[in-house]
């Protein structure tokens, strides 16, 4: 594999948090309508948390379960919900932050980390899955949803709804630096 996407790959999470300390520490030209923006900002970031949450009953990642080629639920309509997820919930993040100028900024942040952190993990599946994979990157758009082509699974996915949701949680911890900010500067 290629050694700028491992290194991007390796510290993707990581990669988030400078824009979002920046939504957090700066306060220029903030959007001062609380009415509107709080249940917008929160609207967002609950629409990806959902989004990850309905990708992680399908996909399994974090729970002890034999991992396997996910081609169900969202991953019949995009190839990578996990990574529009995080965008979602990002963007979000910056509505809450009230720098409404900075949504392309971040948008665009995400694009240029998750082009790299795809890249790898479409070369890593490719040698783990084969021609079912290959199957799956010619039916399955990258990021624009088509949803035209979605399935149900096969099988029943109750077992994991639960343990997706908890291994989600954490998602919301996110939200304490914007929700500090808001009480920090208004408060």
């Amino acid at each position: 594999m290629s050694k700028p996407y491992d290194r991007v790959y390796k510290i993707r999470g990581l990669l988030m948090l400078p824009p979002c300390l920046f939504a957090v520490f700066v306060f220029y030209q903030e959007t001062e309508w609380d009415a509107a923006v709080w249940p917008l900002g929160l609207g967002i970031f609950f629409a990806g948390v959902a989004l990850r949450t309905w990708a992680q009953v399908h996909l399994h990642y974090r729970l002890k379960t034999r991992k396997v080629l996910t081609t169900t639920g969202p991953y019949t309509i995009v190839r990578n919900p996990i990574y529009l997820a995080n965008s979602t919930m990002l963007v979000g993040l910056v509505v809450l932050s009230e720098l409404l100028w900075f949504v392309p900024v971040m948008l665009l942040w995400c694009a240029v980390v998750y082009y790299f952190v795809v890249r790898r993990e479409e070369l890593h599946l490719t040698e783990k899955y084969g021609q079912p994979y290959r199957d799956f990157l010619r039916s399955t758009p990258r990021w624009w949803p088509q949803l035209r082509t979605y399935r149900r699974a096969e099988k029943s996915l109750r077992a994991f709804v639960v343990p997706s949701i908890v291994a989600e949680l954490h998602c919301l911890l996110w939200l304490i630096p914007f929700v500090a900010k808001e009480f920090w500067h208004h408060g």
